[in-house]
C-alpha cells in the first residue's frame, strides 16, 4: 500500500556518441523507454498511461512512422518501488539501448535515476510528475519535465479561491514530501492569511483520521488537497464518518473521477460505491478529458485508441499518455532526419516552447528552462466530467504573475500526425 499512496509526481554531461553510432536508432527505427508500475497498487490509473502512449506511436508507424522509422516503445514495470526502477532503467539502457527515456513515472522513482541517465547522456523527456526536480537543465541537462509543476499548479488554484472565497477559512491536506512542499509554496503566495491549519500525511501511512479531524477542529469550511488518488479517496471517506463537509479543493493528479470512484469503493469495501463525494469539488485541467465527448482532441484520441489500443476503454490516463508522445514524434521530428541523442535534447529547447498539441497551455522550455507546460484552467467536478470555472491561466514559478492564455486551442491535423517543423 505504501507505493501506491508515494506522490507521483518527489548530472553530468552528455556522454552521446556525437558524430558517431548512436543507441537505440537504426535506418529502419529509434527505440524509446519508459518505467512504469504496471502492477502493484500503484497500478490502477498509472498503469493505463503507457498503454495510450503505445497506442499512438503504433498509430504513427502505421502511417510511415517518423523519418521513415518506426518507433519501438518499451516500457518496464517498476511497481513504483525506487530501487526496482533503479534495475529497469539501467537494463533498458545497458541491455535494450534506448535512445531516450519517455514519461518515466513518479518523484520517489524518477529521482532514483535522475543521476544516472544524465550521467549516461540519455535524453531524459517529458517525465510524469510535477516535481520541480526536472527542471535543472545546469545540473541535469537530459532531463524535462513535461505536465504543470506543483507550484505554478498551487498558484493558479490559490489565487483563484483568494478571488472567489475570500472570507473561506482554508485549510491544506498535503502529501509530506516534494508534492506537498512544491505545492505550499505557490498556495501561500495568495492564501498566506486565509489559511488556518496545514495537515501532512506520511505516504503509506492509511490512516489520515488525525489530520481530517484537525483540520475540521480549525474550523477550515475549505480545504485544499495536494495528495495523489488513494488520498483523495481517504479524506473523503474520513470526512464522511465525521460529517465534515468542507468545499474542497484537489490538486489534478488527485481528482481523476474514475479512478477515485474506483478507490472509494475499494477501500469502503463497497459502503461508497462511485465518485459522487466529488461533485463540486473544484480542481484544475490541463489536457483534454475524455468525457469531452465534442473536443477534437478526444475524438482523435477515441480513434486511435479503437484502431491501436490493447482493450478496455479510452481513460483520462491515456490520453495523458497519447499527448505525451504527440509531443515526442515533434521532437523527435525536430531533431532531422539524421537524430542524435544531443540533437534530440537541443530540439526541446530550440523548438519545445512551439510545440502545438492537446495541451492547454505551451511548454516553457529553452536552453534556461526544462519546466512543461506553463499553466491549467480550473474547474469543477460535475458528475463524471468538469465544468469550467476559469479560462486557461498561465504562469512561471516564483512571483512571475498570473495572466490569462491569450492563444486559443490548437487543432489535431487531419490525419493526426504532427506536421514536421517547417525547413
Amino acid at each position: 500500500m505504501a507505493l501506491l499512496l508515494s506522490a507521483c509526481g518527489a548530472g553530468g554531461r552528455p556522454s552521446g556518441e556525437e558524430g558517431g553510432a548512436q543507441p537505440g536508432i537504426t535506418p529502419q527505427s529509434v527505440k524509446v523507454g519508459a518505467h512504469f508500475p504496471l502492477t502493484g497498487v500503484a497500478s490502477p490509473g498509472y498503469s493505463d498511461i503507457p498503454t495510450g502512449a503505445q497506442a499512438y506511436f503504433a498509430y504513427v508507424n502505421a502511417n510511415g512512422g517518423v523519418n521513415g522509422r518506426q518507433i519501438e516503445y518499451v516500457f518496464r514495470d517498476d511497481a513504483y518501488n525506487p530501487t526496482q526502477t533503479s534495475q529497469v532503467v539501467n537494463e533498458l539502457v545497458l541491455q535494450d539501448q534506448v535512445f531516450a527515456m519517455l514519461g518515466g513515472l513518479g518523484t520517489p522513482t524518477h529521482s532514483a535515476v535522475l543521476d544516472y541517465l544524465n550521467s549516461e547522456g540519455v535524453p531524459d523527456l517529458f517525465v510524469s510528475s510535477g516535481s520541480l526536480l526536472w527542471n535543472q537543465p545546469e545540473r541535469n541537462p537530459q532531463t524535462f519535465g513535461w505536465q504543470p509543476d506543483y507550484e505554478i499548479e498551487a498558484k493558479i488554484l490559490g489565487q483563484y479561491i483568494a478571488q472567489n472565497f475570500p472570507q473561506a477559512k482554508v485549510g491544506l491536506f498535503l502529501q509530506d514530501d516534494d508534492l506537498g512542499r512544491d505545492a505550499e509554496i505557490g498556495v501561500r503566495r495568495y492564501l498566506d492569511a486565509q489559511i488556518v491549519a496545514a495537515e501532512r500525511y506520511t505516504p503509506g501511512n492509511t490512516d489520515v483520521a488525525p489530520q481530517i479531524a484537525a483540520l475540521q477542529a480549525s474550523g477550515a469550511d475549505l480545504v485544499i488537497g495536494f495528495n495523489v488518488p488513494s488520498y483523495t479517496a481517504l479524506s473523503q471517506l474520513q470526512s464522511l464518518r465525521l460529517n465534515y463537509t468542507p468545499q474542497w479543493a484537489y490538486s489534478n493528479i488527485g481528482s481523476d473521477p474514475e479512478l477515485v470512484g474506483s478507490l472509494l469503493a475499494r477501500f469502503s469495501e463497497g459502503a461508497v460505491t462511485d465518485a459522487g463525494l466529488l461533485d463540486g469539488a473544484i480542481t484544475t485541467e490541463y489536457l483534454p478529458s475524455v468525457e469531452a465527448a465534442d473536443d477534437p482532441w478526444t475524438q482523435l484520441f477515441t480513434r486511435v485508441w479503437q484502431e491501436h489500443g490493447t482493450g478496455g476503454e479510452l481513460t483520462n490516463f491515456r490520453i495523458y499518455g497519447m499527448a505525451q508522445a504527440y509531443a515526442f514524434v515533434q521532437v523527435l521530428q525536430a531533431a532531422g532526419p539524421d537524430p542524435t541523442r544531443e540533437g534530440l535534447v537541443s530540439a526541446v529547447e530550440r523548438e519545445g516552447s512551439q510545440l502545438e498539441g492537446p495541451w492547454l497551455a505551451p511548454y516553457r522550455f529553452s536552453e534556461q528552462s526544462h519546466a512543461g507546460i506553463s499553466g491549467v484552467k480550473v474547474s469543477r467536478i460535475a458528475g463524471a466530467g468538469t465544468e469550467d470555472l476559469t479560462p486557461v491561466q498561465v504562469t512561471d514559478n516564483g512571483d512571475a504573475p498570473i495572466t490569462p492564455y491569450p492563444g486559443g486551442p490548437s487543432a489535431p491535423p487531419p490525419n493526426g500526425i504532427p506536421a514536421p517543423p517547417a525547413g
